[in-house]
């Protein structure tokens, strides 16, 4: 009876030595390999992804894995010298490997092999065959353009783009695409066209006039029986004839602007229009006489530009006010003894009267005299002036009688 109690001791005494002696013969457990390798791709974009999973005591110890990938053409695997494998990710921790900078050939074979490292522990590889052409996904078009002409839509295309940012069309010379097109709003009426490898634009027949379309395409690739997804909805809106009613909304909305923007204006440009005549022209003008004897050219001169003869200016006085009687004074003696120096005293007066009638001069008539000074005085309506008039000499002491237009020159 006692031998049945001590057999279970037995056994985990058993369990407990091999243990012991495994651990100390220096055998670990070998980490397992990874797990559903496969290559995300899209063109010439390719990416090896793959999954892992190791027991529970190994996860419970918390131990590092990392995981390297490697490739090689196929080609090299006979060859005599052994393949010669490349490194593409070297002691990684992530799930994955980009292999897009390697620039696989698109029409190439690979062997692709993973294998996982745990401390200094390495699982056995993981291999998978790769082929571009075969197994890499296709891209939808790089864009997709629309262009209204009247009532039809051109449609251009643009090719799937490489990692190199070159044409699909390179490396998949029958590439074609399938397109779709539908009234904006009635999705559930979808026409379809299929555009032949050679073309990459095409017009859209049988639309409406001032209708919108949207437009999606696909790119197909009919070898291995590729195709891609479809491009975002690109819409426009075609053209045509103009109506009558746009064209009397745009008749009369432009009345309706010129209207407002001539009140807005019209205002403003009286009144600078005012201003600038205002200063052009001022309300207050000389006298007739003045601007005869001012402005016109045939106006006598005393003495020539180039006179040696010494020149005496004097101020101009304006007297306004009431008319009241003249009186004549007679220069003073000692401006009456002796001619200015360079002048002859003998010498005539060098302008003479002018005819009154016809000649339309200032109306200034000259009385003897030696002096250098000659007041003027013009008798007019409503004021009266005075006026200094520079180095005069005057040989006749005759005085001027009073001209018909109120103008009276004296001493």
């Amino acid at each position: 009876m006692a031998a049945p109690r001590h057999l279970p001791l037995c056994g985990e005494l058993s369990l407990l030595l091999l243990w012991i002696l495994r651990c100390s013969s220096g055998e670990e457990e070998t980490p397992p390999p990874p797990q559903a390798l496969t290559v995300v791709s899209l063109n010439t974009h390719y990416s090896l992804t793959w999954t892992w999973s190791w027991t529970q005591r190994a996860a419970a110890e918390d131990q590092k894995v990392t995981f390297t990938t490697q490739y090689v053409p196929v080609y090299q695997m006979g060859s005599k010298k052994g393949p010669r494998w490349v490194t593409a990710c070297e002691e990684t921790s992530h799930r994955s490997c980009d292999l897009t900078g390697f620039n696989l050939h698109y029409l190439g074979i690979f062997l692709l092999r993973v294998r996982a490292n745990v401390d200094g522990r390495h699982s056995e590889w993981a291999e998978l065959e790769f082929c571009p052409d075969k197994d890499a996904a296709l891209g939808p078009p790089h864009s997709v353009r629309l262009s209204p002409v009247g009532s039809s839509l051109d449609v251009f295309i643009e090719d799937p783009r490489t990692s190199n940012n070159s044409s699909m069309r390179e490396l998949i010379r029958d590439i074609h695409y399938h397109i779709q097109y539908w009234e904006q709003g009635q999705s559930g009426s979808v026409s379809s066209l299929f555009l032949q490898p050679s073309r990459a634009n095409l017009t859209l027949p049988d639309l409406k006039s001032w209708t919108w379309y949207c437009v999606t395409v696909q790119s197909l690739y009919d070898f291995y029986n590729k195709n891609s997804s479809f491009t975002e909805p690109c819409c426009m809106q075609t053209e045509g004839p103009v109506p009558w009613w746009v064209v009397l909304l745009s008749f009369i909305l432009s009345l309706l602007v010129v209207f407002v923007l001539g009140l807005l204006v019209f205002p403003l440009t009286f009144k600078y229009c005012r201003k600038i005549k205002d200063a052009l022209k001022p309300s207050n003008q000389l006298p007739s006489h003045l601007r005869e004897f001012l402005f016109s050219s045939d106006t006598p001169q005393l003495l020539s530009a180039d006179s040696p003869s010494e020149r005496l200016c004097d101020t101009v006085v304006v007297v306004e006010g009431p008319l009241s009687p003249l009186r004549l004074l007679p220069p003073p003696p000692e401006e009456m003894s002796a001619p200015p120096v360079g002048l002859d005293s003998h010498s005539s007066l060098r302008h003479g009267r002018q005819d009154s009638g016809s000649s339309g001069d200032s109306g200034v008539y000259s009385s003897a005299g030696s002096s250098a000074h000659q007041h003027l005085l013009y008798h007019t309506d409503d004021q009266l002036t005075l006026k200094a008039v520079t180095m005069v000499t005057l040989q006749s002491a005759s005085q001027a009688p009073i001209r018909e237009d109120g103008v009276l020159a004296v001493i």
